[in-house]
């Protein structure tokens, strides 16, 4: 299975994409100058920004899927958002540091994706439609939620949908197009006047001073500092999650990652689930929501917790039917856990008998790299 990432575009960036095949994420005008470094320059809330979309971009696979949202904006003649699909992600995430395409873009997008066309339709489904529209749908909780979400908290440029919220999306597109795939021999583009994606002549994607994307250098330092580093500690797990040894055994249980999802909302609310990851084990899809904190363990972590399996209880398993496996991750301290913290953890897991219980995970770093453990509470 594969991740699908709604990309946020314009009526200038749109074609640029297009014609060049990548997607896109970056709203600084500042270059990034801590990736693969310890040493930043950058005021740290526009750091913090920063390794958000790093996390975002980070949790993309090759093989994923892509579909374009083309903003509302009725002053320039979009009098609808509408979604667009659907591409494939070609190559890893890179950060991209200067001005190429800059002036065709109007705007600075730092990190990009390489990607090809895959099943692509000339006519995008409007937001109204895919949002509001409750037609065919039994249930609340079969809305695209993760969408909803985003339209409610703020702008994301790069937002994950689940795998049933895919099949929707998708379906509506195909249905909106009578089925009718374009296959461009030359390339793609896309006709602002018709609002169509049209056969293009496309250009040849080459940005020489692209690099992988890499904060463990800066995690480091932070971790050393004593300070803040859990937007770093999340890009860090989303890219590494299924390649690390020690965090593929702990939590995903050796086996193949099928979904994963970083700042999943779940609610109305600010509540975020840090990274929600999903496995399949022995015919049994886990559904896998992950707290992350740069300091030691609290009480508090479980009430977070607590709200994110009770979300997921109500909209996610309905449409996905699966066991739910909680996992927290914290810095490892001096001494063990309290005794009350323990207790409050057996609470938690009698409390949500009908699941797996809590697993509770501890990293440090020693000769610099971050490790993993299973604490035993």
């Amino acid at each position: 299975m594969s991740n699908t990432h709604v990309f946020i575009v314009d009526k200038e960036t749109f074609p640029v994409h297009l014609e060049y095949m990548f997607v896109g994420t970056g709203s600084s005008d500042k270059e990034i100058d801590f990736n693969d470094q310890p040493d930043s320059n950058l005021h740290h809330t526009t750091e913090i920004s920063l390794c958000s979309m790093m996390a975002d971009m980070s949790r993309v696979r090759i093989g994923d899927y892509v579909i374009f949202y083309l903003l509302q904006n009725i002053k320039k003649g979009i009098k609808d958002g509408k979604f667009y699909g659907v591409f494939k992600v070609q190559d890893n995430p890179k950060v991209c540091n200067g001005n190429y395409l800059q002036n065709n873009l109007n705007k600075k997008l730092i990190f990009r994706i390489k990607i090809e066309p895959h099943e692509v339709y000339a006519e995008g489904v409007t937001e109204w439609y895919a949002l509001d529209s409750i037609k065919d749908l039994a249930s609340p909780n079969q809305m695209l939620w993760s969408l909803i979400y985003r339209k409610l908290k703020g702008m994301r440029g790069n937002t994950m949908i689940t795998l049933y919220e895919k099949d929707r999306l998708i379906q509506m597109i195909r249905k909106k197009n009578s089925r009718e795939q374009l296959n461009f021999s030359s390339g793609y583009g896309f006709d602002v006047n018709s609002q169509f994606i049209i056969e293009s002549n496309n250009k040849q994607y080459n940005n020489q001073g692209s690099q992988n994307i890499n904060l463990l250098p800066r995690l480091i330092f932070k971790y050393n500092k004593k300070l803040q580093f859990e937007s770093h500690l999340q890009q860090y797990i989303c890219q590494n999650i299924d390649k690390n040894n020690e965090l593929m055994n702990l939590i995903l249980n050796d086996q193949k990652i099928s979904w994963l999802g970083n700042e999943v909302s779940c609610g109305v609310g600010m509540q975020r689930i840090d990274i929600l990851a999903r496995i399949e084990q022995d015919n049994n899809k886990i559904i896998i929501p992950i707290e992350l904190k740069s300091c030691k363990a609290k009480k508090d972590n479980l009430r977070q917790l607590q709200r994110y399996i009770d979300w997921l209880d109500q909209y996610y398993v309905p449409n996905d039917i699966c066991d739910i496996q909680p996992v927290l991750i914290t810095q490892k301290g001096k001494q063990n856990i309290s005794e009350n913290l323990s207790q409050a953890m057996h609470k938690f897991n009698s409390k949500n008998s009908d699941h797996l219980p809590l697993k509770y995970i501890e990293f440090e770093i020693l000769e610099d790299r971050i490790h993993f453990n299973q604490y035993k509470y």
